[in-house]
């Protein structure tokens, strides 16, 4: 039997996204489609290091406001903050007042711009952990894999913060480099083709 969650279009979605009505839309739109952009890429490996501890709701919610505090993770802008920046954000309830976290990202906007000036891009990088399809287990069923253990300590190499492989598995599955979307869900053929059409960066 399914442990699909039915949308209220009638169709089979992957349950987690039946948990609240925010999961639904990032669910259909985003979440497993691949990304080849480095802002996004950025953001989204700095949220889910936010994430830990935590639910995806509540950084989910967050996100505007995070995207507003820290210019939509042009890493960039975020490499120039001081501890005067640090500051600010420690006072900022629309966030996750952490500090070891924020000083994580600012860190990692600085490895991430020495990134882009070795690899080209940070898209470049990510995209050579891409697990082979025959390597994937059962959707929905780990944690962590092998690619996003290696993931995690390439990037700790480079001096990266916040990046276990926890929080790195998480971020290939929500930047494509893997689908895990349930077996049964509609959105898994749509992320199969956009799979298909995409060319990852060299």
């Amino acid at each position: 039997m399914s442990n699909d969650f039915i949308a209220p279009d009638g169709l089979p979605r992957c349950q987690w996204c039946g948990g609240a009505p925010e999961f639904l839309p990032y669910h259909d739109n985003e979440w497993g489609f691949p990304v080849d952009d480095d802002q996004r890429l950025f953001e989204k490996l700095c949220l889910e290091s936010f994430q830990s501890g935590l639910s995806w709701r509540t950084i989910l919610n967050k996100r505007e406001n995070f995207r507003t505090a820290f210019h939509h993770f042009d890493f960039r802008k975020i490499a120039l903050f001081s501890e005067e920046d640090v500051q600010r954000l420690l006072q900022d309830a629309g966030i996750i007042r952490h500090r070891g976290k924020i000083e994580a990202v600012i860190n990692n906007a600085a490895r991430a711009q020495e990134m882009v000036e070795q690899e080209g891009s940070l898209a470049a990088f990510f995209w050579r952990y891409e697990p082979a399809p025959d390597a994937l287990a059962a959707p929905q069923t780990q944690t962590t894999s092998p690619e996003s253990i290696a993931l995690s300590k390439a990037l700790k190499k480079r001096g990266w913060k916040f990046v276990g492989p926890t929080t790195a598995f998480a971020f290939m599955q929500a930047m494509g480099l893997l689908n895990d979307h349930s077996l049964t869900c509609v959105t898994r053929k749509r992320v199969e083709q956009a799979r298909q059409q995409f060319q990852p960066p060299a």
